[in-house]
Formats: C-alpha cells, structure tokens, sequence
C-alpha cells in the first residue's frame, strides 16, 4: 500500500479520535443529560480545553477532505514520489502534534505546526500539476 494511502488512513484515524475526545469534553461539561437529549436547548458556547478541541476538529475537518482527495489522485493517477510520501507523512504527524497543541491552548508554536500540515497537503497536491 503507498504511504500516502497509509497516512490518509492514519489521517481518518485521527479525526475520529478528534471527534471523541471534543464529544468527551463536552459531555463533561455540558453533562450526561444533554448528550442524550436532543439538544434543543440554546446553550452558552463551550471553554476552556472542550473550546479549544471543537476548534481544532473544525480546524482539521477544513484540510482533510482537500488532503484526502489530493491523495486519492495521486495514487490513482500513479503520480507518488518522494516528495508526496513526505509530503503526506507531514501533514499526518503535524496534524496528530496539533491537537494536543491547540487543546493546551499554545500559541505560536500550533500555527508553525499547521503551517507544516499545510506544507504537506501542498506538496501531494503539487504532483498533480
């Protein structure tokens, strides 16, 4: 299998843990009841780390159908190479390294993580062209 198909699954793997841990941390806040109920309620916004993760989930779900698809193109298209193996292998790590970033709130440093990510949505996007 191509790594840029290995990362893309990875890369699912991950927004499923996104979406598990931002439902964690808004269940804990918002309690039990509401995450069984049908959430009709107008609520006041979620803080703190539960704030954070539902903006990093966000944050990924924006990239990651344009990195799924550039992937699917590439391997279908047979145009990997080194540089879309790296290329996918950065966007997948530097998302993972992401999260945890953006959910203790540290700044600076988790926009040159995402501008990695990006990096490497670009480089398998570029063969392509």
């Amino acid at each position: 299998m191509p790594i840029e198909l290995k990362m893309l699954a990875w890369s699912v793997a991950l927004g499923l843990v996104h979406v598990l841990v931002g439902a964690t941390l808004t269940t804990h806040q918002r309690g039990l009841k509401w995450n069984v109920g049908a959430r009709d309620a107008v609520l006041p916004p979620l803080t703190g780390a539960a704030a954070r993760v539902d903006r990093a989930l966000r944050n990924f779900l924006e990239t990651f159908p344009f990195f799924a698809a550039a992937v699917l193109a590439v391997v279908v298209l047979e145009r990997g190479d080194a540089a879309t193996a790296l290329g996918a292998q950065c966007y997948f790590w530097a998302r993972l390294v992401y999260v945890p970033l953006y959910a203790a709130g540290v700044p600076y440093l988790r926009t040159v993580v995402w501008a990695v990510s990006l990096w490497g949505l670009l480089q398998v996007l570029w063969a392509l062209f």
